[in-house]
Formats: C-alpha cells, sequence, structure tokens
C-alpha cells in the first residue's frame, strides 16, 4: 500500500523524473489523486480561496484510502497548510517552503534562506505564513517568470504539452546565479515549486550551497511512517 499520497493539480504539461508527479521520483510507491479544475493559473496566479474544499475534499479521499501522510504537487498550496491539515488525520506537507525555518536555524547569523519559485510576483506573504516563515526569518526570493524565454515558468503555469529541458536547466542555472548576485547572504536555497527538484543539481553546481526541495521533506515524512526493522531499529540491539 502506498504510504504517501499526492493531490496533483489538473494538468497535462510533461512531468520528468524527479519531479514530484513523476510516478518514478521515489522508490516507495505513492498514491496520486487528481483536483479537478485545479489548474496552474488558478493556484499560482489566482491563489483562488473556492479551491480550498476542493483540496480539502481530495485530502480526506487519500486518507480513506489508506494513506499515511499527504503531499501535493504545488508550493503555493503553502496558504492552506493550516486548513488542510485540520481536514484530515494524517500529516500533510503541502510545500518544500515548509522547510524553510527549518533550513533558517541551520545558517549562521545574518546569512538568508534563498527561494527559487515558479513566479516571484505570485509569492506573497500568505504563503510564507501559512508555511511559518515569518520575519524574523531571512528569506532572499529569485522567480523564473522572467527568466530568460521563460519556457520553464511559461510551460508549467500555461500548462503546455511540451517542455524543452534544457533551457528550463539552464533558466534555473541563471536564476541561481542571479540570487546569489544579488543576495551574497544566502547559504543554502529551497526550490519552491514541486517541478523543480530534476534542476536540484544544476542550482547546486552553479552556487556551491545546499539546495533543498519537496522530495526531502517527502522522503523525511515516509521514513517517519516506515516500521522500525525487529530487533530495535537499524542498530541492532541497544548497548547496556
Amino acid at each position: 500500500m502506498a504510504s504517501i499520497g499526492v493531490l496533483m493539480l489538473d494538468t497535462h504539461f510533461p512531468r520528468i523524473p524527479g519531479d514530484l508527479g513523476h510516478p518514478g521520483t521515489f522508490e516507495f510507491p505513492v498514491r496520486y489523486h487528481r483536483v479537478p479544475a485545479a489548474t496552474p493559473e488558478r493556484v499560482v496566479r489566482v491563489g483562488d480561496p473556492a479551491l480550498l474544499d476542493l483540496f480539502a475534499d481530495a485530502a480526506r479521499a487519500l486518507e480513506r484510502e489508506g494513506v499515511g501522510a499527504i503531499t501535493t504537487t504545488c508550493g503555493f498550496l503553502a496558504r492552506f497548510q493550516a486548513d488542510l491539515a485540520a481536514a484530515v488525520r494524517v500529516p500533510i506537507v503541502t510545500s518544500s517552503l515548509l522547510l524553510v525555518p527549518l533550513v533558517a536555524r541551520m545558517l549562521a547569523p545574518g546569512r538568508a534562506v534563498g527561494l527559487l519559485t515558479i513566479d516571484a510576483g505570485a509569492l506573497g506573504p500568505a504563503h510564507l505564513r501559512g508555511a511559518g516563515i515569518g520575519p524574523d526569518l531571512p528569506v532572499a526570493v529569485a522567480g523564473l517568470e522572467k527568466q530568460g524565454a521563460a519556457t520553464f515558468a511559461r510551460s508549467i503555469l500555461e500548462d503546455e504539452r511540451t517542455l524543452d529541458v534544457e533551457a528550463a536547466r539552464a533558466e534555473h542555472r541563471a536564476a541561481a546565479r542571479r540570487l546569489i548576485g544579488e543576495h551574497p547572504e544566502v547559504g543554502a536555497l529551497v526550490l519552491e515549486c514541486a517541478n523543480m527538484p530534476p534542476y536540484r543539481l544544476d542550482v547546486q553546481v552553479v552556487t556551491g550551497l545546499p539546495v533543498f526541495d519537496i522530495t526531502d521533506l517527502v522522503r523525511l515524512v515516509q521514513a517517519s511512517l516506515r516500521p522500525a526493522p525487529a530487533g530495535g531499529g537499524s542498530g541492532g540491539p541497544l548497548p547496556r
């Protein structure tokens, strides 16, 4: 049985390996549930509050199917984190943005967490608050919506049927360089978009910094649900 349920936006764009919506991304089975009418435009750029009920109903459906935890394929759903968590009895992690408070506390005073997002203009205070990112946590944001030809952002947000992966890789590298160039205080990065994990290595190479994404968070949650092996965890019998 799948231990992780994934609330999918209603999309048709290509999902390559590493993308949260690609069935081969994880080494464990996941159960997908598409949320009808939850388009990238409505979720990211409109922030339609009517979507909350749709996602809550879908989360409850996954819970009835027996998943142990739930995630989503769009980081902008962080604005609904508290409401969706209240809708089910299993853990739900709507966004990689939930990692930001943890990553910030890994860094020395004066360092900031860099956020790469699909659309910096659409990422607002409600998303940050929903993820527990308060004014005491320094963040620096760069978006891909104006990077080069905006190949990546256009493909996702306009739900195109094709994706130029090499152009998307180049845009991620350029956006990461721009972010670090404008904000040298950045000490680590979090990729907001659930479609960005395939490009994490590109970001790591050009910045030389730790980079986190939604797949890290999902693996952490999934590991918490895994039964411990017989004999007392992974290390055998406890020492006397």
